[in-house]
């Protein structure tokens, strides 16, 4: 399966740095430590497994709660949301093929635009991960409500769902070696539950409980819109391989493949899913369900066995998708600080992880989370969901630019003609899917994004006028 239309097979490789040939083997003096018998390149099995993993996370078990109030057409989205994720998912395949260097989205938009636009690309990437921590563990605990009932006070959720944040850290700070196999356990085991709900469900499916087309007030449009935004929260995770390229074995044809398949996947899988749930929970129940896999399943068999399962599967899912986006969250900062535009401990690696920036990850998803429970906000998972809509567009719609400017830049030479108009398309779709989105998280998660990616333009302000002071000859 080639992957990839901006260079072909036969065209000679673009020159690397050192860094970008050997990323997981810096210095001898053991400050990163990669070599050792903790860290391990991730093969096919478990590049797929990291993509749909971090894919099939905590998102699709809270968010056919979230998308029941604006109808089913909230189901077009997923569709529509779907042929963009695989838009991206292809663009991603394409550029990593291109530069197989950890780091994803900041090495395309750095090597394309310099390094402002790498910076931003890592800087909105960064909060999209950490961020996206706290939004799984407030999910996380809508299912723990289940097995033990935590949602009742509103510090003990808030305990919980920092237990459920730190105990990911924890795996990702004794290596890479346990960071795969984590990730590898938990993608087949949320399989059973997501399986029983998107295939069994199709048999006690019915229509009565679907409720309005669109319960929502305002055009079809703006339903579908605003229903994506949320709904992308779900698909984040698709540049998971790309991220993590320099940790996996042949990246440039298995980062692709890891990409695709596992967006495919869990495209799949997502459709059934929502829509079963939609005809196996009443409409009215599901608009405040904190668990609705669990009601799903108790409504197709009675009981609450059924929902106990769901919910003890859901909690490994949410776990092991929380491990493989805390190991995310401190690649691209550590590829941004090899470079200088990160702070230089970011780019400290012990066992293959970056544990200065999985700390400093999971401190600030904490404090995040700590803040939306003292805020009294009844929706903190839409908010955060909301927040990480908009500050993932920045760099998915960079990645996007970067493929275009690639293909209509001087390397029309390189490339087959059909080849460059089909990836010419896929690249627009990207883009113009990523700017949709941006449309319909709406003018509060914009305002707080862009707050956000401001604080970052003080930080690189700050970086880059030390890097140009550190490169002066001494005593000017």
């Amino acid at each position: 399966m080639h992957v990839t239309g901006t260079v072909p097979p036969s065209a000679p490789a673009p020159q690397e740095t050192p860094a970008a040939t050997a990323p997981l083997a810096e210095d001898a003096a053991g400050t990163t430590g990669d070599s050792g018998r903790h860290a391990r390149r991730f093969g096919l099995p478990v590049a797929t497994a990291l993509v749909m993993g971090n894919i099939i996370g905590g998102g699709i078990f809270l968010l056919p709660a979230s998308v029941a109030p604006y109808g089913t057409i909230s189901l077009l989205a997923f569709g529509v949301l779907t042929v963009g994720a695989i838009a991206l998912a292809l663009v991603f395949g394409r550029l990593a093929e291109r530069d197989p260097r950890t780091g994803g989205p900041y090495v395309y938009a750095r090597e394309a635009f310099g390094d402002f636009a790498g910076f931003l690309a890592a800087w909105a990437y960064w909060i999209t991960t950490w961020v996206s921590n706290a939004a799984l563990a407030v999910a996380a605990v809508g299912y723990l409500d289940v097995l033990i009932p935590v949602n009742d006070h509103r510090w003990t959720a808030c305990l919980a769902a920092l237990a459920l944040q730190w105990l990911p850290a924890l795996a990702n700070f004794a290596g890479t070696r346990y960071v795969g196999a984590v990730q590898l356990v938990s993608t087949v085991l949320k399989f059973a539950p997501l399986l029983l709900v998107a295939v069994g469900g199709l048999f006690f499916f019915d229509a009565d409980n679907l409720g309005p087309f669109h319960a929502g007030g305002g055009s079809a449009i703006g339903a579908v819109s605003a229903s994506a935004a949320i709904l992308l929260f779900s698909y984040l995770g698709v540049e998971s391989a790309a991220v993590s390229a320099g940790e996996v074995k042949d990246p440039r044809r298995t980062v692709g493949r890891a990409t695709v398949i596992g967006t495919a996947g869990a495209a799949l899988v997502y459709l059934l899913g929502t829509l079963s749930v939609f005809g196996t929970v009443a409409h009215d129940r599901l608009v405040d369900s904190t668990a609705p896999f669990s009601d799903a399943v108790n409504a197709m068999f009675g009981g609450a066995w059924g929902g106990w399962a769901v919910a003890l599967a859901a909690l490994v899912s949410m776990t092991g998708c929380l491990n493989g986006w805390t190991l995310l969250s401190a690649q691209t900062p550590y590829a941004a600080a090899k470079d200088g535009l990160f702070p230089a401990a970011f780019a400290r690696r012990r066992r293959g992880v970056p544990t200065v920036g999985v700390g400093v990850t999971v401190v600030l998803a904490s404090l995040l989370t700590v803040y939306n429970y003292t805020s009294g906000s009844a929706k903190v998972f839409e908010v955060l969901v909301l927040v990480t809509t908009f500050t993932a567009t920045v760099p998915y719609l960079l990645a996007t630019a970067a493929q275009l400017f690639h293909l209509v830049s001087g390397r029309r030479d390189r490339v087959h003609r059909g080849r460059l108009v089909r990836d010419a398309v896929i690249a627009s779709v990207a883009a113009g899917f990523s700017l949709w989105l941006v449309a319909g998280a709406g003018y509060a998660a914009v305002y707080q994004g862009v707050l956000f990616l401001f604080a970052g333009v003080l930080v690189y302000a700050v970086m880059a006028a030390r890097g140009q002071r550190a490169q002066e000859p001494a005593g000017r």
